[in-house]
C-alpha cells in the first residue's frame, strides 16, 4: 500500500457539462480541488482549440489553483504540440505535458505517435518544453517499439494508450492479449529509462489486472470511467474507489 496516488482525474467532462449553458457550473476548478482534496495526484486537462470542452481560463484557474492550494499535486496539459498548444504551455507552466497526434476533430486521443514521421515535430515540442521546465510525456500505442523513439527524442516519460484494453470489458480473452502488449511496453519504456503512465478508458474493473503486470506505473489519467463513477458515487468517493483499485488505500 502506499500513500502517494497515482491517480491524475481527467476533468474535461465537467468541463463539457458546465459548456452547455452559460452558467459557471458545474465548476471545473471546484470539481478538481474535491479530487485532489480526497487524495488524487493531481488533475489532467486536454483543451481543445474550438475550447468544446475545457477552455484556456479553466487551465489557468486550474494552475493557479495548485500552485495556491495544492503545491504538492501536478497539472497535466494534453494537447497536439501546435503553436497555440505551445504558447498555453509556456504561459501555464504546468507540472507536465502529454503531447498527443491529436486532429482538432478528433472526439477523443485514439492512438499514439507515429514515431516514422513525426520526429522532427516532436524533438522541437520536447525543446521548448524542457526550456520551460515543464516534463514531457509522450502518448504511445502499446508497441513495445515505441518507448525507444521517445527515449531517444528527449522525452522523460510515456502515456500507454489503454483504449483498446479497456474496449475489452465483456471479452476477457481479448483483454488479456491487449494486456500483454501494454505490460510488454510498459517493461521496454522502463528499461529504456522512461517514466510509464497508461490512460484512457481505465476504470475500477480493470485497473488491478493492468498494475499486477505494470506495478512500476506512476501515474493514470482517467477521465470517462472516472466521471461515470462519480455520477454515482460522487467525486470524492470515486477518487477513493479508484484508489482502492490502484492499491493505495
Amino acid at each position: 500500500m502506499s500513500a502517494v496516488s497515482r491517480l491524475s482525474v481527467n476533468v474535461n467532462a465537467v468541463a463539457m457539462l458546465r459548456n452547455r449553458r452559460d452558467l459557471p457550473w458545474p465548476s471545473v476548478a471546484g470539481l478538481a480541488a474535491i479530487a485532489m482534496e480526497a487524495g488524487a495526484k493531481g488533475i489532467t486537462v486536454h483543451p481543445r482549440p474550438d475550447e468544446r470542452h475545457i477552455r484556456k481560463t479553466d487551465v489557468f484557474e486550474l494552475a493557479e489553483l495548485i500552485e495556491e492550494r495544492f503545491p504538492n499535486k501536478e497539472l497535466c496539459l494534453e494537447g497536439y504540440p501546435s503553436p497555440d498548444f505551445m504558447k498555453l504551455v509556456e504561459e501555464a507552466r504546468p507540472e507536465q505535458v502529454l503531447f498527443v497526434p491529436d486532429d482538432p476533430d478528433q472526439t477523443t486521443s485514439d492512438h499514439g505517435w507515429d514515431f516514422s514521421k513525426d520526429i522532427g515535430l516532436l524533438e522541437t515540442a520536447i525543446a521548448a518544453a524542457k526550456e520551460w521546465a515543464v516534463t514531457v510525456s509522450l502518448f504511445c500505442n502499446p508497441d513495445p517499439a515505441d518507448p525507444d523513439h521517445a527515449a531517444r527524442i528527449g522525452a522523460e516519460r510515456i502515456e500507454i494508450y489503454t483504449g483498446p484494453y479497456g474496449a475489452c470489458y465483456d471479452t476477457p480473452d481479448l483483454a488479456a492479449k491487449e494486456l500483454d502488449k501494454i505490460a510488454a511496453t510498459a517493461k521496454a519504456a522502463k528499461a529504456a529509462g522512461l517514466g510509464v503512465n497508461a490512460g484512457h478508458d481505465l476504470t475500477v474493473e480493470n485497473i488491478p489486472a493492468l498494475l499486477q503486470r505494470a506495478p512500476f506505473i506512476r501515474e493514470m489519467s482517467i477521465g470517462h470511467g472516472f466521471t461515470a463513477d462519480a455520477l454515482v458515487y460522487g467525486f470524492a468517493e470515486s477518487v477513493r474507489r479508484f484508489r482502492t483499485a490502484m492499491g493505495e488505500l
